[in-house]
């Protein structure tokens, strides 16, 4: 890890309320690589509310970011374990997914769809093959706060579509009509199929609050638990991590609860297993990454809001 970095928790096990008693399920969890948001944010909070960083895509340095994260999966031997990526239907956590767990570059025509076209977002970057990757669905529910910040409304699914031509986003749901927040039960845990091409989520004059953005959590944790894969990767957004690892570690030690609820640097991944609490043991992961390499400016657009003065 980089000198200056702070500790974090090796391993992350917790439980949830669900009928899949006595089952383990191992995710990784990744923050998407420095967006061009996140320059500008962190000199200037106010920068988040800039229309001209809507849906941002990575920043030249957050390619190099991904390109070292790739690295790492690979030495570690996680690209031979991971079953599934789930992804954030946006534009910065889309690049991120296909550059880290992705195929090599796409140029044979004559083979599967690619996961991403070239040049996607001005990046100059060569278009990235689905073969021998594993499946990539996009899932609306593992997004940021929805609302205010133009960094966080996504682009049409169809302009997805074309640019990430072998990306699944029949599930990029849109289950939140009204948000009834249940922080320790979730009953419903199935995502809904894809109802609108436009993001009808984000509100200009809106913002999702904490609690709802940790239920929406809570319920594609459950979700995961649905899937018969036995180990997914998710790359998302540091402020939907952290408001939802903040509803576990209740009953564990203060320095234990602090961990997990560290935030994420940009392109961080770091091991989870879901388990019954019966079967919580003392495993300890070797495949965490501390992100953030190179360095640069990283302030996520959430951590922002709550810097902010009142005026704001």
């Amino acid at each position: 890890m980089n000198e200056g970095c702070p500790r974090l928790p090796s391993f992350l096990a917790f439980a949830l309320n669900s009928r899949h008693c006595g089952l383990t399920k191992p995710c990784i969890q990744v923050r998407h690589a420095q967006g061009l948001h996140n320059v500008e944010g962190e000199k200037n909070y106010k920068a988040y509310l800039n229309p001209e960083y809507l849906d941002a895509p990575l920043t030249q340095l957050g390619w190099q970011q991904v390109d070292n994260l790739r690295k790492h999966v690979h030495a570690s031997g996680l690209s031979k374990r991971v079953e599934l990526v789930v992804t954030s239907p946006l534009l910065r956590t889309l690049q991120t997914a296909v550059g880290v767990f992705g195929g090599e570059g796409y140029t044979d025509r004559t083979n599967p769809l690619p996961l991403m076209v070239a040049n996607v977002g001005s990046s100059g970057r060569a278009a990235i093959s689905s073969h021998n990757s594993p499946p990539f669905i996009a899932v609306e529910d593992c997004r940021e706060h929805f609302g205010v910040h133009p960094c966080d409304k996504r682009h049409d699914v169809s302009d997805y579509q074309f640019l990430f031509p072998a990306v699944d986003f029949s599930l990029a749901s849109t289950w939140i009509s009204k948000i009834k927040v249940i922080l320790v039960k979730v009953r419903n845990s199935s995502a809904v199929p894809i109802e609108t091409d436009e993001d009808v989520l984000w509100k200009a004059d809106v913002r999702e609050s904490t609690e709802e953005l940790a239920a929406r959590g809570l319920k594609f944790l459950n979700w995961l638990w649905t899937r018969k894969e036995k180990e997914i990767a998710i790359v998302t957004h540091s402020g939907f991590l952290v408001h939802t690892l903040r509803a576990f570690g209740n009953d564990c030690v203060p320095s234990v609860k602090k961990e997990m609820c560290t935030r994420f640097a940009n392109c961080e991944l770091r091991s989870m297993v879901i388990v019954d609490r019966s079967m919580i043991g003392s495993d300890v992961s070797t495949t965490n990454y501390p992100g953030k390499v190179p360095p640069g400016s990283d302030l996520p657009s959430d951590d922002a809001e709550e810097e902010a003065p009142n005026s704001i």
